[in-house]
């Protein structure tokens, strides 16, 4: 069984930094197997969407532009698990954060919540 579970969340002030984690369970990651990874959010009452994604190798990045600059996504293969590094972050940035994965089928993580505010 497949199941992702996000970490790193919480409450920080604008400017501020924090580091969301995504371990990945039920398969291996592997620059050889074909798999996305990204990480999504949802602020409320707004749809969810894409803040940045990573290809198979980990040389390839994609970000919204809203974040260029400022977040990293990364991935450690020997770990299972992917990451967000988020910096300078900005009221606006406040949402549930989410991973994903598709390795043939969509598998998505519970979500966790960042919150940026003074």
């Amino acid at each position: 069984q497949v199941q992702l579970v996000e970490s790193g969340g919480g409450l920080v002030q604008p400017g501020g930094s924090l580091r969301l984690s995504c371990a990945v369970s039920g398969f291996t990651f592997s620059s050889y197997t074909i798999m996305s990874l990204s990480w999504y959010r949802q602020a409320p009452g707004k749809e969810r969407e894409l803040v940045a994604s990573i290809s198979n190798s980990g040389r390839t990045t994609n970000y919204a532009d809203s974040v260029k600059g400022r977040f990293t996504i990364s991935r450690d293969n020997a770990k299972n698990t992917m990451y967000l590094q988020m910096n300078s972050l900005k009221p606006e940035d406040t949402a549930v954060y989410y991973c994903k994965v598709v390795r043939g089928s969509i598998y998505w993580g519970q979500g966790t919540q960042v919150t940026v505010s003074s």
